[in-house]
């Protein structure tokens, strides 16, 4: 007899190997996985036995895995794959009752190829279901964060790129790249998870390096000040891989904001530019007042005088020393329309001499 256990019980124990390294490669809790095998056994017990109340009874530690049929005692059958004798129950369990139940122990090698492929099918399908669930829950704690993503390939075609979050995979489309960056497999980059989704072939990060929020996520990232809430970042305006614009107030007296952004000899704004592509960012300060947040908002031009108009319209006329006027607009308009973004406001700028033809 012992030598006829001693497969059966190295089985098990490969079983439960499998089942370990599953957990330790997969992150598949053995209980999930050993779980969806129950319920295999008992669709296998189903079809070939015409019952599926099954008892299971379990034991990683020793490798015990028996299975065993349950048939009711009755006085007269009418159902023999549910029931059965008195009799015949007491070869079983001398204590057997009608009433009661017996348990009969089964051979699993003997559920044959069907069982198997069951088995097998509702064990694949509930570690890709698993997978999923997992691979939710990793997109879902980094929503609206910034992450740090391998890049493990880069699609010669589309310019899409692959990359690996923890145990996750997303695709950054081309699009949603900073203009002619050089990105090669291997390189790590930081990415902003715009949104995460559940599609028919599974989680979806819907991830981003163009967007603003990403800028402000690298500054509260790489600002302690910001991060404890002592600097607050008020705006962000940005067309990426060319120029942003932050505004930012210290809640602090003897803190200056922006300097707290710029940091020591400029490391750390110089660290997020590096990791933009050389990105030009411009730090200004936030002020409750529209016309002194609207002259910092055009840095790095200076501002002569701004006048608001008094429709409510949220527009204005700024006035800027002559030589500084291709400096306030900026290339193609640029350093403008980001102000005007920062801002929330309609900006008309004006050279100090005024437009030929103005009174």
């Amino acid at each position: 007899m012992a030598k006829k256990k001693e497969p059966e019980k190295q089985g098990n124990e490969e079983l439960f190997l499998a089942l370990e390294l599953l957990e330790k490669e997969k992150g598949i809790p053995a209980e999930f996985m050993l779980d969806k095998i129950k319920k295999a056994i008992s669709t296998a017990c189903k079809n070939n036995y015409g019952n599926e109340d099954v008892d299971m009874d379990i034991d990683p530690a020793t490798g015990k895995f028996d299975v065993f049929l349950k048939r009711e005692i009755v006085e007269e059958v009418e159902n023999p794959n549910r029931q059965i004798l008195l009799d015949k129950a007491k070869e079983t369990d001398p204590t057997a009752e009608v009433g009661g139940f017996v348990r009969e122990k089964l051979d699993t090698k003997q559920f044959g190829r069907v069982a198997a492929q069951t088995a097998r099918n509702i064990i694949r399908q509930g570690i890709r279901d698993s997978e999923r669930g997992q691979v939710m829950q990793e997109f879902q704690s980094k929503y609206q964060e910034l992450v740090s993503a391998l890049v493990e390939r880069v699609d010669p075609k589309t310019g899409a790129i692959s990359l690996r979050i923890g145990k996750a995979e997303a695709v950054l489309p081309k699009n949603e790249q900073i203009g002619e960056e050089s990105v090669r497999e291997g390189d790590y980059i930081k990415v902003y998870v715009v949104d995460v989704r559940e599609t028919e072939k599974g989680p979806k990060a819907i991830i981003s390096r163009t967007r603003p929020e990403l800028v402000k996520r690298m500054f509260e990232t790489e600002v302690p000040e910001i991060y404890d809430g002592t600097v607050e970042i008020k705006a962000v305006s940005r067309e990426a891989g060319s120029r942003t614009k932050l505004a930012v107030i210290s809640h602090n007296p003897d803190v200056d904001a922006v300097g707290a952004c710029i940091g020591a000899r400029g490391a750390r704004v110089s660290e997020i530019v590096d990791e933009l592509g050389g990105e030009k960012i411009d730090i200004v300060e936030y002020s409750e007042d529209p016309c002194a947040f609207i002259a910092a908002a055009l840095s790095p031009a200076n501002v002569i005088s701004v006048e608001v108009a008094e429709d409510g319209s949220r527009s204005c006329k700024v006035t800027v020393p002559d030589n500084q006027l291709s400096l306030a607009i900026g290339n193609k308009g640029q350093n403008a329309r980001l102000a005007a973004k920062l801002t929330g406001w309609k900006i008309d700028i004006k050279p100090e001499s005024g437009f030929f033809g103005e009174e």
